[in-house]
């Protein structure tokens, strides 16, 4: 990469995917589970991988979202930051005048 600010954003926008995507499927595991998820490897998984987004997330909401919320709260702040960090590289790549994918 010509540009060290496409990387950074590149890097970026994949570290938030992977967040969004860990938070589905830990949904998903919850779904499937039911109330044996607690013992269940890939929700534990998936619950380390969580865990500091849902912090994130709960600190910078109010205390009105009860915590049973702030998951789907976490999916729409990521799936907004991830629409952001595209539109970036995209501006980026424009003024650049570079090809990005």
């Amino acid at each position: 990469m010509a540009n060290p600010e496409i990387l950074i954003i590149s890097i970026l926008r994949a570290l938030t995917e992977v967040a969004m995507l860990s938070l589905l499927g830990q949904g998903l595991v919850a779904f499937l589970a039911g109330s044996r998820r607690a013992t269940n490897p890939v929700y534990l998984l998936f619950q380390v991988i969580t865990r500091p987004v849902l912090r994130i997330v709960r600190i910078i909401t109010p205390q009105i979202i009860i915590d049973k919320h702030v998951p789907f709260v976490a999916v729409f702040l990521l799936f907004w930051l991830w629409i952001l960090l595209a539109y970036i590289k995209r501006t980026l790549c424009g003024i650049d005048g570079l090809a990005c994918g």
